[in-house]
């Protein structure tokens, strides 16, 4: 029977994508693998490959044109097909509803499960087939959730613990939600002023940041730090690097550095909550918020405590210059688990960031400043910085944050340390 290609769902934020070049004609013929279109996201542009092979009979929508996910884009037919009447609606969600309820099936009425069993089958069986972290399949089962009515936020899509918070358990109603905080109307534009639609990734950071600060606890902690071993030893590395052929370092280089290992003395900053737990992890993976034209993405570093300077230098630029040009993976700015902010080079000296959910923490790093300090009995000129926590209080109480902060400006002030 005919096949549809459907948009897919490529991030667990997206709701809708916009076909931004086909990689195929009709009348081309395709194999499982092939990739048919370029696909732009909230966050990036990535390549759609099919899973079905065939001749495409029709490209269903026009470059540019932006869809939901689910949308059928392409239609296929396999050798000797007939189209379907145009009229006639894509079999889509029909398709997808058959295995489901194979499992409960039974030709003899005798050796039907009951409804409450048929129910535990179908969940169980659907909940194999799902990508999902072992704890989140302890958690499902616990609590009686079907995982694959769930949109997972881990690398590639992998249900985590922490998607499973807002998911009603077995017996209850879904949590009811927040009403919608009016939005205060804007003054009218007038003939000379600047009206810009909201983009989906504007549309998503408002809904995100919004949930954050209305139903996170935040808390703030800044502590002002001696940058000044941190520079000596950036222009000492720079110099080696520089005669070795190596990559020059950024200030923000040996932050993300010293983050990561401060994490490793303090490590209760790098968890989340959930209603059943709070979870540790135990991988320290650092989001690195980068500002694209209309929004802000955070790549994620893996093990960046594991990384070498070098190492994570080159992920940094790697990330940072795919993100601006849409062409990060989705798992490539999901699973973090610590975020780092650095406002330091538009000449900020210190703010408070937002917390990056489902994560308990983010950091925002000022800018180094030549200022007077108080050395001994005397004033000597000092290069400082400050740096302030956001916790999210319901995981991260005071005095661990505070701990944190004081592990962090130790290894910023002996950066030695985070080398050895």
């Amino acid at each position: 029977m005919p096949k549809y290609i459907e948009m897919p769902k490529l991030a667990d934020t997206m709701t809708e994508g916009t076909v931004q070049k086909w990689c195929v004609k009709e009348g081309d013929k395709v194999s499982p693998g092939d990739v048919v279109a370029e696909v732009t996201t909230d966050k990036a542009t990535m390549e759609m490959e099919t899973f079905d092979g065939g001749t495409v009979h029709k490209l269903m929508v026009e470059v540019g044109q932006k869809v939901p996910c689910g949308t059928p884009i392409v239609l296929l037919l396999a050798k000797g097909e007939q189209a379907p009447d145009p009229s006639a609606p894509a079999p889509a969600a029909e398709k997808k509803a058959a295995p489901a309820a194979a499992p409960a099936a039974s030709s003899e009425k005798s050796s039907q499960p009951a409804p409450r069993a048929a129910s535990a089958i179908a969940r169980a069986s659907a909940n194999d087939r799902v990508k999902a972290s072992p704890l989140a399949r302890k958690i499902a089962s616990a609590r009686g959730l079907n995982l694959s009515s769930l949109t997972g936020t881990g690398p590639g899509g992998r249900i985590i613990a922490t998607d499973l918070d807002a998911a009603p358990a077995r017996g209850q109603a879904a949590a009811p939600q927040p009403s919608a905080l009016p939005i205060i109307p804007a003054m009218p534009a007038g003939p000379d002023d600047v009206v810009t639609p909201l983009s989906q990734i504007r549309k998503i950071i408002a809904k995100r940041l919004l949930a954050s600060k209305t139903q996170i606890p935040h808390f703030y902690l800044s502590m002002e730090m001696d940058a000044g071993p941190l520079m000596k030893i950036r222009a000492e590395l720079n110099k080696a690097n520089e005669a070795s052929g190596g990559p020059k370092l950024t200030v923000n280089d040996l932050v993300l550095k010293a983050v990561a290992v401060a994490v490793e003395k303090a490590p209760d900053v790098n968890s989340a909550y959930t209603e059943e737990a709070i979870i540790r992890y135990a991988g320290i993976h650092v989001s690195i918020a980068v500002a694209i034209d209309d929004g802000l993405v955070t790549p994620v570093i893996r093990d960046a405590n594991k990384k070498s300077l070098k190492e994570i230098s080159e992920s940094v630029k790697d990330l940072a210059t795919r993100a601006k040009a849409r062409r990060l993976k989705p798992e490539e700015f999901s699973g973090g688990t610590i975020t780092v902010s650095n406002l330091g080079a538009y000449g900020i000296e210190q703010f408070c960031a937002i917390i990056n959910p489902p994560q308990a923490a983010i950091l925002a790093v000022g800018a180094i400043v030549k200022k007077p300090v108080v050395v001994g009995d005397h004033i000597v000129v000092g290069q400082r910085m400050n740096i302030t926590l956001s916790g999210d209080h319901r995981v991260v109480d005071g005095a661990v944050a505070a701990t944190y902060l004081g592990e962090l400006k130790r290894l910023i002030e002996q950066p030695s340390l985070m080398l050895m």
